[in-house]
């Protein structure tokens, strides 16, 4: 009965010593790729806006020198709708704009995951593949397979 009892006060002191101290290699891992991967996304989306403003720029541009009476065509909702120069120069500057603004939020939205992303790299001592010095790198990397070093000073992220 008496060893019972030591082996779970074992089991759960093993639990408490376990909980305080912090993430496994593998969930540091994991939410440093999630990060990653929300920062690429990010700055994928950025470069799809800024295709889109120099499309609106080249036709604003174009427009600026056709006679403002003249029939145009307009691409809304998937629906190609006839108007006139005059009509869809206006609305053509105002989406350049929103679009200009978009691309500022993101452009902050973007430095902001990137602090975010050092700061966690920093606390973690996150380590790249191929980042830092290639005798030592190549060291750590054997040593790690499972994503944290045998000593628990860093992780490495492929």
């Amino acid at each position: 009965m008496a060893a019972n009892g030591s082996s779970t006060a074992s089991k759960s002191s093993n639990n408490a010593g376990g909980k305080p101290s912090g993430p496994t290699a593998e969930q540091v891992v994991g939410n440093f790729q999630r990060m990653r991967q929300e920062q690429r996304s990010m700055a994928s989306k950025a470069s799809e806006f800024e295709m889109e403003n120099n499309e609106h720029s080249l036709v604003i541009e174009t427009l600026k020198e056709v006679d403002p009476s003249r029939k145009c065509f307009r691409l809304v909702g998937g629906v190609l709708v006839e108007r006139t120069v005059k009509e869809v120069l206006p609305a053509l500057e105002n989406n350049k704009e929103q679009i200009s603004k978009i691309i500022e939020t993101l452009a902050s939205q973007m430095q902001t995951k990137g602090r975010e992303l050092t700061e966690y790299r920093e606390r973690y001592n996150i380590r790249l593949v191929g980042e830092g010095e290639g005798e030592g790198q190549s060291a750590d990397s054997r040593e790690s397979e499972g994503g944290a070093s045998k000593g628990g000073t860093g992780v490495l992220v492929s």
